[in-house]
Protein backbone atom coordinates (compact mmCIF):
# COMPACT_ATOMS: atom_id res chain seq x y z
CA UNK A 1 0.00 0.00 0.00
CA UNK A 2 1.59 3.50 -1.22
CA UNK A 3 1.83 6.85 0.43
CA UNK A 4 0.44 9.10 -1.63
CA UNK A 5 -0.07 12.84 -1.57
CA UNK A 6 -2.17 15.09 -3.68
CA UNK A 7 -2.02 19.01 -3.20
CA UNK A 8 -5.08 20.63 -3.79
CA UNK A 9 -4.44 24.55 -2.78
CA UNK A 10 -3.26 26.46 -0.25
CA UNK A 11 -3.00 24.69 2.91
CA UNK A 12 -4.77 21.85 1.39
CA UNK A 13 -3.60 18.34 0.77
CA UNK A 14 -5.31 14.29 0.41
CA UNK A 15 -2.79 12.28 2.18
CA UNK A 16 -3.53 8.42 1.17
CA UNK A 17 -1.42 6.93 4.76
CA UNK A 18 -2.21 3.56 5.82
CA UNK A 19 -5.35 2.98 4.53
CA UNK A 20 -7.10 6.35 5.64
CA UNK A 21 -7.53 9.16 3.31
CA UNK A 22 -6.68 12.40 4.99
CA UNK A 23 -7.65 15.82 4.29
CA UNK A 24 -5.60 18.63 5.64
CA UNK A 25 -7.31 22.41 6.57
CA UNK A 26 -9.84 22.18 4.04
CA UNK A 27 -10.25 24.90 1.64
CA UNK A 28 -12.34 24.59 -1.68
CA UNK A 29 -13.95 28.58 -2.15
CA UNK A 30 -13.33 29.98 -5.26
CA UNK A 31 -10.64 33.21 -5.48
CA UNK A 32 -12.15 36.03 -3.85
CA UNK A 33 -12.51 38.69 -0.51
CA UNK A 34 -12.93 36.82 2.51
CA UNK A 35 -13.69 39.26 5.15
CA UNK A 36 -11.96 38.71 8.65
CA UNK A 37 -13.14 41.03 11.47
CA UNK A 38 -11.04 44.50 10.27
CA UNK A 39 -9.18 42.94 7.62
CA UNK A 40 -9.94 41.53 4.06
CA UNK A 41 -7.97 38.02 2.96
CA UNK A 42 -8.16 37.68 -0.59
CA UNK A 43 -7.41 34.52 -2.57
CA UNK A 44 -6.07 34.65 -5.82
CA UNK A 45 -5.87 30.94 -6.89
CA UNK A 46 -8.90 28.19 -6.52
CA UNK A 47 -8.87 24.85 -5.59
CA UNK A 48 -7.23 21.98 -8.22
CA UNK A 49 -9.75 19.82 -7.12
CA UNK A 50 -13.32 20.17 -5.99
CA UNK A 51 -14.79 18.21 -3.12
CA UNK A 52 -16.53 16.07 -5.67
CA UNK A 53 -13.24 15.29 -7.25
CA UNK A 54 -11.90 14.44 -4.01
CA UNK A 55 -14.56 11.93 -2.99
CA UNK A 56 -14.35 9.89 -0.37
CA UNK A 57 -12.22 11.27 3.17
CA UNK A 58 -11.82 9.48 6.20
CA UNK A 59 -10.28 12.15 8.39
CA UNK A 60 -9.51 15.72 8.81
CA UNK A 61 -7.03 17.42 10.24
CA UNK A 62 -7.59 20.92 11.02
CA UNK A 63 -4.78 22.95 12.03
CA UNK A 64 -7.56 25.72 13.02
CA UNK A 65 -10.48 27.19 12.14
CA UNK A 66 -10.65 30.85 13.02
CA UNK A 67 -9.20 31.59 9.76
CA UNK A 68 -10.64 31.26 6.15
CA UNK A 69 -7.67 30.79 4.43
CA UNK A 70 -7.43 27.54 6.46
CA UNK A 71 -11.03 26.57 6.28
CA UNK A 72 -13.50 28.60 4.48
CA UNK A 73 -17.03 27.54 3.57
CA UNK A 74 -16.87 24.94 1.13
CA UNK A 75 -14.32 23.33 3.46
CA UNK A 76 -16.90 23.56 6.34
CA UNK A 77 -19.23 21.48 4.09
CA UNK A 78 -16.27 18.92 3.45
CA UNK A 79 -15.64 18.66 7.20
CA UNK A 80 -18.94 17.83 8.66
CA UNK A 81 -19.38 15.06 5.81
CA UNK A 82 -16.08 13.84 6.95
CA UNK A 83 -16.36 11.13 9.59
CA UNK A 84 -13.82 12.56 12.15
CA UNK A 85 -12.19 15.43 12.60
CA UNK A 86 -9.09 16.39 14.75
CA UNK A 87 -8.23 20.14 15.58
CA UNK A 88 -7.68 22.46 18.69
CA UNK A 89 -9.94 22.92 22.35
CA UNK A 90 -10.94 25.86 20.64
CA UNK A 91 -12.16 25.08 17.10
CA UNK A 92 -13.81 22.19 19.05
CA UNK A 93 -15.96 24.59 20.87
CA UNK A 94 -17.11 26.25 18.20
CA UNK A 95 -17.28 23.37 15.67
CA UNK A 96 -17.75 20.52 17.67
CA UNK A 97 -14.66 18.66 16.39
CA UNK A 98 -12.59 16.20 18.62
CA UNK A 99 -10.05 18.05 20.16
CA UNK A 100 -6.35 17.41 21.00
CA UNK A 101 -3.95 19.52 22.98
CA UNK A 102 -0.59 19.63 22.18
CA UNK A 103 1.43 15.38 22.91
CA UNK A 104 -2.39 13.92 22.79
CA UNK A 105 -3.04 11.52 20.55
CA UNK A 106 -6.04 9.65 18.60
CA UNK A 107 -5.68 6.30 17.41
CA UNK A 108 -7.47 5.75 13.88
CA UNK A 109 -7.43 2.40 11.97
CA UNK A 110 -3.67 2.01 12.01
CA UNK A 111 -2.64 5.46 12.60
CA UNK A 112 -1.24 7.03 15.86
CA UNK A 113 -2.20 11.21 15.28
CA UNK A 114 -0.25 13.49 17.99
CA UNK A 115 -1.35 16.94 18.24
CA UNK A 116 2.11 18.67 18.38
CA UNK A 117 2.63 22.41 19.37
CA UNK A 118 2.51 25.44 16.69
CA UNK A 119 2.37 29.32 17.40
CA UNK A 120 0.79 31.23 14.41
CA UNK A 121 3.43 34.26 14.89
CA UNK A 122 5.56 35.98 16.93
CA UNK A 123 5.27 34.63 21.48
CA UNK A 124 2.41 36.50 22.64
CA UNK A 125 0.41 36.21 19.22
CA UNK A 126 -2.39 34.01 21.13
CA UNK A 127 -4.68 36.70 22.08
CA UNK A 128 -4.60 38.05 18.57
CA UNK A 129 -4.43 34.92 16.61
CA UNK A 130 -6.22 32.01 18.34
CA UNK A 131 -4.78 28.47 18.71
CA UNK A 132 -3.13 26.59 16.10
CA UNK A 133 -2.06 22.91 16.21
CA UNK A 134 0.40 20.81 14.12
CA UNK A 135 0.22 16.89 13.60
CA UNK A 136 2.58 13.87 13.61
CA UNK A 137 1.25 10.77 12.28
CA UNK A 138 2.85 7.42 12.95
CA UNK A 139 1.59 3.80 12.84
CA UNK A 140 3.40 0.40 12.67
CA UNK A 141 5.03 -0.14 8.77
CA UNK A 142 4.22 2.99 8.17
CA UNK A 143 6.48 6.78 7.64
CA UNK A 144 6.00 9.07 10.11
CA UNK A 145 4.49 12.26 8.60
CA UNK A 146 4.60 16.01 10.53
CA UNK A 147 2.36 18.20 9.39
CA UNK A 148 2.91 21.61 10.40
CA UNK A 149 -0.02 23.54 10.26
CA UNK A 150 0.34 27.51 10.22
CA UNK A 151 3.66 27.72 12.51
CA UNK A 152 5.59 30.53 12.55
CA UNK A 153 7.80 28.65 15.77
CA UNK A 154 11.54 26.84 15.37
CA UNK A 155 11.56 26.28 19.09
CA UNK A 156 7.75 24.14 18.28
CA UNK A 157 9.54 22.27 15.48
CA UNK A 158 12.82 21.60 18.27
CA UNK A 159 10.24 20.23 20.39
CA UNK A 160 8.87 18.03 17.76
CA UNK A 161 11.78 16.79 16.71
CA UNK A 162 12.93 16.02 20.21
CA UNK A 163 9.77 13.22 20.66
CA UNK A 164 9.97 12.30 16.91
CA UNK A 165 13.41 11.89 15.83
CA UNK A 166 14.01 11.13 11.90
CA UNK A 167 10.20 12.30 10.48
CA UNK A 168 10.00 10.86 6.90
CA UNK A 169 7.94 13.44 5.24
CA UNK A 170 7.29 16.86 6.27
CA UNK A 171 4.63 18.92 5.05
CA UNK A 172 5.60 22.19 5.60
CA UNK A 173 3.25 25.19 5.65
CA UNK A 174 4.97 28.53 4.43
CA UNK A 175 4.62 31.85 2.59
CA UNK A 176 5.78 34.55 5.52
CA UNK A 177 2.21 35.38 5.99
CA UNK A 178 2.21 39.36 7.05
CA UNK A 179 -1.65 40.74 7.99
CA UNK A 180 -1.66 45.02 9.52
CA UNK A 181 -2.67 43.11 12.75
CA UNK A 182 0.92 41.71 13.82
CA UNK A 183 3.94 43.59 12.61
CA UNK A 184 5.90 39.91 12.29
CA UNK A 185 5.73 36.88 10.38
CA UNK A 186 2.45 34.38 10.96
CA UNK A 187 4.29 31.50 9.32
CA UNK A 188 7.96 30.46 8.33
CA UNK A 189 9.86 32.08 5.56
CA UNK A 190 11.34 29.94 3.14
CA UNK A 191 15.00 29.75 5.00
CA UNK A 192 12.80 29.15 7.97
CA UNK A 193 11.50 25.86 6.24
CA UNK A 194 15.05 24.60 5.37
CA UNK A 195 16.25 25.11 9.32
CA UNK A 196 12.80 22.98 10.26
CA UNK A 197 13.85 20.01 7.72
CA UNK A 198 17.19 19.81 8.76
CA UNK A 199 15.46 19.77 12.64
CA UNK A 200 13.45 17.17 11.81
CA UNK A 201 15.65 15.42 9.57
CA UNK A 202 13.23 15.15 7.05
CA UNK A 203 13.67 12.71 3.83
CA UNK A 204 11.01 14.36 1.94
CA UNK A 205 9.60 17.93 2.38
CA UNK A 206 5.69 19.08 0.51
CA UNK A 207 5.98 23.16 0.96
CA UNK A 208 1.68 23.74 1.36
CA UNK A 209 0.10 27.14 1.79
CA UNK A 210 3.07 29.11 0.02
CA UNK A 211 0.99 30.81 -2.24
CA UNK A 212 -2.26 31.52 -3.90
CA UNK A 213 -3.29 34.67 -1.28
CA UNK A 214 -2.16 38.56 -1.24
CA UNK A 215 -0.86 38.67 2.58
CA UNK A 216 1.86 35.73 1.51
CA UNK A 217 4.80 37.83 1.19
CA UNK A 218 7.12 34.68 -0.20
CA UNK A 219 5.94 31.98 -2.90
CA UNK A 220 6.69 28.66 -4.04
CA UNK A 221 9.74 29.99 -6.07
CA UNK A 222 11.63 31.54 -2.86
CA UNK A 223 11.25 27.86 -1.22
CA UNK A 224 12.46 26.39 -4.27
CA UNK A 225 15.48 28.49 -4.20
CA UNK A 226 16.26 28.10 -0.19
CA UNK A 227 16.64 24.37 -0.46
CA UNK A 228 18.37 24.40 -3.35
CA UNK A 229 20.98 27.20 -2.14
CA UNK A 230 21.42 24.81 1.27
CA UNK A 231 21.64 21.82 -0.86
CA UNK A 232 18.44 20.10 -0.13
CA UNK A 233 16.39 20.77 -3.01
CA UNK A 234 16.52 16.90 -3.52
CA UNK A 235 14.11 16.34 -0.27
CA UNK A 236 11.11 18.76 -2.06
CA UNK A 237 8.47 16.98 -3.43
CA UNK A 238 6.30 19.86 -4.80
CA UNK A 239 3.80 18.12 -7.45
CA UNK A 240 1.21 19.66 -9.85
CA UNK A 241 -1.63 20.64 -7.80
CA UNK A 242 -4.06 18.12 -8.40
CA UNK A 243 -1.96 15.21 -9.44
CA UNK A 244 -1.16 12.31 -7.00
CA UNK A 245 2.65 11.60 -6.04
CA UNK A 246 4.44 8.48 -4.03
CA UNK A 247 5.69 9.90 -0.92
CA UNK A 248 7.89 8.50 1.80
CA UNK A 249 9.41 4.88 2.83
CA UNK A 250 7.80 2.02 1.35
CA UNK A 251 4.95 0.56 3.90
CA UNK A 252 6.89 -1.97 6.01
CA UNK A 253 9.29 0.19 7.51
CA UNK A 254 8.66 0.38 11.34
CA UNK A 255 8.40 4.33 12.69
CA UNK A 256 10.61 5.48 15.10
CA UNK A 257 9.20 7.39 17.96
CA UNK A 258 10.78 8.35 20.91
Amino acid sequence: MTTTITVIGGPTALLELGGLRILTDPTFDPPGDHPVGPLTLTKTVGPALSPADVGRVDLVLLSHDQHPDNLDRLGRQVMSAAPLTLSTPEAAERTGVTPLRPWQHHEVGRLRVTAVPALHGPPGCEPFVGQVTGFVLTGDGLPTVYVSGDNASLECVELIAGRFPAVDVALLFGGAVRTPMIDDRLTLNATEMVTAARLLEARQVVPLHVEGWTHFTENRADVFAAFSEAGLGHLLVSPAPGRSVPLGLPEGRSSRVR
